[in-house]
């Protein structure tokens, strides 16, 4: 369980196919505290921690999440989002995010309005995701407020801090991002599918 609440900025230093997963290296300035088998968030991912050297620890991605998510078409050097899973007793800052990621979305928009950054994503309706104005979504692993909710897209603002300290300051037009839709919101539209199904049975 995450918040959303970007911890760290990981660089992928290794990149490495078994079969139809991919082992991914990361560097990160908090290795020294982590275990073999923890629970890590990576751009909205959880992934566990498989081995642990120097600097660098290494999780694996099944062929699944490589295509359900953007981490398939990460490259040496690329900086993603990290943030370790919550402790019980720690402060819900963002919003309860699971770490799987439903879909991903392309961005159609990036630009900067008086200090702050305005993002507008678009992502494919037909999987029955959807946002609610001034709702939580998470993109990348980042626990945002939506605006702007439309039927295949949404908008968020994003401020200084944030876009310095996550991959934000690195996402443009046409770049995809994981998106992991509220999972309050999941519930909700399951389960009226489900009444709407019943009523027209």
């Amino acid at each position: 369980m995450f918040s959303g609440i970007v911890e760290f900025l990981g660089i992928v230093t290794s990149l490495k196919k078994e079969q139809s997963n991919l082992q991914i290296t990361v560097k990160s300035s908090f290795v020294n505290e982590l275990k073999i088998d923890q629970s890590i968030s990576h751009n909205g991912v959880c992934l566990t921690v498989v081995d642990i050297t120097g600097e660098n620890y290494t999780v694996t991605a099944i062929d699944e999440t490589l295509n359900k998510t953007n981490l398939g078409s990460l490259k040496i050097g690329d900086v993603i989002n990290l943030e370790r899973c919550l402790k019980l007793g720690d402060r819900l800052d963002g919003h309860i995010v699971q770490g799987h990621v439903d879909q991903t979305a392309t961005c159609l928009n990036a630009e900067e309005t008086n200090g702050s950054w305005a993002y507008t994503f678009e992502y494919d309706k037909s999987k029955n995701n959807v946002t609610v104005e001034k709702g939580s979504v998470c993109v990348n692993g980042v626990s945002l407020t939506v605006v702007n909710s439309q039927e295949n897209s949404f908008s968020v603002c994003i401020i200084p801090y944030t876009h310095e300290h996550t991959n934000f300051k690195n996402i443009q037009k046409g770049t995809v991002v994981n998106l992991e839709f509220d999972i309050l919101g999941k519930y909700i539209s399951k389960l009226m599918l489900h009444k709407t199904t019943e009523l027209s049975a």
